[in-house]
């Protein structure tokens, strides 16, 4: 309880939510694919689901140290639940391939996963474009170009500050 007073978060709490909703199998051969950049679309549509069974955004991130004050200052950019309906509606919308390779989502395609998913294309270029610039910073933290040592890897995560997030919905 004084951890909590202290804005010190319920991380406890979090790691059982975390124990009992998350497959350790599944979640190491995730890492692996998010650190080789070989992520899917289907393996965030899973993460998203996972991430929902635990709680919203808000307790998620309410557990953390300093998550609170997080919350406070990301108020209207965090996703809703509407928000993550519309984007696991999305992603559904697509075929298998277009999920395994979501780059090959050009023009006719945005428009047929929009019309199936009762959003709008620029919802669906939101998606992809986040998707993308989440692919490409784990790939560069994972062991690309200039990442080698903790000192790269470093570096990397201070880039993540600059990604925008409003194009996952985050």
């Amino acid at each position: 309880m004084a951890s909590r007073i202290l804005g010190m978060g319920d991380v406890l709490t979090l790691i059982e939510r975390a124990q009992q909703h998350v497959d350790e199998k599944q979640a190491a051969a995730m890492e692996e694919r998010l650190f080789a950049g070989r992520l899917t679309m289907d393996d965030f549509l899973e993460q998203m689901r996972q991430m929902r069974r635990m709680g919203s955004m808000e307790s998620i991130l309410g557990m953390l140290p300093g998550g609170r004050k997080l919350v406070q200052q990301a108020a209207g950019a965090m996703p809703t639940e509407r928000d993550l309906s519309h984007m696991e509606a999305i992603v559904l919308s697509m075929t298998s391939e277009e999920r395994r390779r979501p780059e090959i989502v050009k023009g006719s395609r945005r428009k047929r996963i929009a019309l199936g998913s009762g959003t709008g294309i620029a919802e669906v270029n939101r998606l992809l474009k986040g998707f993308e610039q989440m692919q490409s910073v784990f790939k560069q933290l994972g062991g690309g170009k200039g990442t080698k040592g903790t000192r790269g890897k470093m570096r990397m995560l201070k880039n993540l500050k600059g990604i925008d997030t409003s194009q996952l919905g985050l």
